[in-house]
Order: C-alpha cells, then structure tokens, then sequence
C-alpha cells in the first residue's frame, strides 16, 4: 500500500528552523524529543478541554469533576514519561492546572456568548493543489470549531503557556500561520466561504495570576494565506529536492548540535 504523502504544520515549522533537523527527523526518523513535565501538562489541559465543551452541563462538569479528569489525566502522561522527573514541578503544576481548568468554559462562552460546537478534534488531511507539492497533503488537527448564530464559524487553537505570550510572538508568522493553514484547509473540507471562518488562539496560562484564559483573533486575508502558502511551497520543494542545508542559528537549544548527527 501506497504510503500518503502529507505534511503538517509542526513539520514546516520544523523545516523553516532547520532544514538539516528536518531530514534527521522526518528523513532520518531519529528520536528527537520523547515528552517532559510541560508537555505532559498541555496533554491533560487539552485532554480537559476536549472533553467539556461538547454536550456540556453543570451536572455533568461540575468544578470537582473538570479537576478529577485533569488529575487522572496529567498522572498518566507523567508516568508514560522516560525523562528524569522534578517532582516540585508537577506538585506545583497539579495546583496551577486545577485553578487553571475552572475558567475554560466561562471564558469560551464570555467570548463567544452563544455557539454550538461544529467539532473538536477534527482531523484535516486535503489535498495542495493550490502550489507544486509533489502530491501531499496537508495534515493537521483542529482543537475546535464552533459556530455562532450569525452563521461565523469560529476555529480555536488551545496553546497552554506559562504566564502568556507577548505581541511580538502573538504576531510572529510562523506562529499565526498554524490557524491560516486551519482556515484555508478546514473551507476547502467543508467549501465554505473563508469570509464566514474567523481563528483564535486560546491561551491557558498556567502561572498567570489573571486573565488566566485569553481567547484572541488571529486574521487570515488573502494576502497573509497567499503568503503562507509561498513558504508551504517552498518547503515541500527543498524537502523533495532534498535540499538539506544546516541553519547555525538554530543549533543553540537543538538536541543534535555537536553529536555524531551534526558536527
């Protein structure tokens, strides 16, 4: 059986850091990153939000609950983890996460008011026909979308962080284009008009002593999704010219700087 060529956003972003990394990870298949606390931490709090924005009543999630599903679920990614633990990190992260999960629901719905969820989880593997992509696909899985009375479909991101993200990373490209890439490929799914699809990152800020839940607007015109799609172009043909070239600016926090991998 014929293996399906794809892409996905993380796998871009990867190759817009370093193109060498990429083969070594992609090409290569090398171990690279196998978890720790933080992303075990995420895990869980998307595991939550997963769970409670569909079908959701006040008998069903009451607070004890929404925290029992975090805590159930933040102890069993920590023990798939094979890194070394800081046990005071995770004691301090089981109090951050269940102050954390009680503000989800409230602010989705100050936000938005009224809505329906369309879907949670929905998976996204359309075809790149729009530019030369050697027959991928583009793969990615949408955390959420709901629509609100006004017929708007709304794509939402959850990103868990520690106190927030400042402007400069809240409108860096390579951050923002995750929810392009969203919106242009979840209308081509469903053929609707990009006008009625808007994008949000959800932040859920584990250390921030307010605002612990920021929803905000990410937008998408033509221009910025033509853009988007000049990079996506220019990766999947370096990728499949195998154009592998080392990025020396990337080697500071990169696992394979200085090994047997790249010297």
């Amino acid at each position: 059986m014929t293996e399906i060529k794809r892409i996905s956003f993380s796998e871009l972003k990867n190759w817009s850091e370093c193109p060498y990394r990429h083969k070594l990870v992609y090409i290569d298949k090398l171990p690279h990153f196998s978890g720790n606390e933080y992303t075990a931490f995420g895990t869980a709090i998307h595991y939550v939000c997963e769970n409670i924005v569909v079908g959701y009543t006040s008998k069903v999630f009451p607070p004890d609950n929404i925290i029992k599903i975090f805590m159930k679920k933040f102890d069993e990614e920590i023990n798939k983890l094979t890194c070394d633990i800081n046990e005071q990190l995770i004691s301090d992260m089981k109090k951050q996460g269940e102050d954390l999960v009680g503000y989800i629901l409230p602010e989705l719905k100050n936000t938005f008011k009224k809505y329906e969820v369309t879907s949670v989880e929905e998976q996204l593997l359309e075809d790149i026909d729009e530019i030369e992509s050697y027959g991928r696909k583009f793969k990615g899985f949408i955390d959420l979308v709901i629509k609100t009375p006004d017929g708007k479909y709304h794509v939402i991101d959850w990103k868990t962080c520690s106190w927030g993200w400042d402007s400069r990373k809240k409108t860096a490209p390579m951050t923002t284009y995750q929810l392009t890439y969203y919106k242009h490929y979840f209308a081509k799914k469903h053929k609707i008009n990009p006008d009625n699809i808007e994008t949000y990152f959800a932040l859920l800020k584990r250390t921030a002593k307010k605002e612990k839940v920021e929803i905000y607007r990410v937008t998408s015109g033509e221009k910025k999704i033509q853009n988007s799609l000049k990079m996506l172009e220019k990766a999947v043909i370096n990728i499949e010219k195998k154009n592998y070239i080392k990025n020396r600016l990337s080697c500071k926090y990169c696992k394979f700087y200085k090994t047997e991998h790249c010297t």
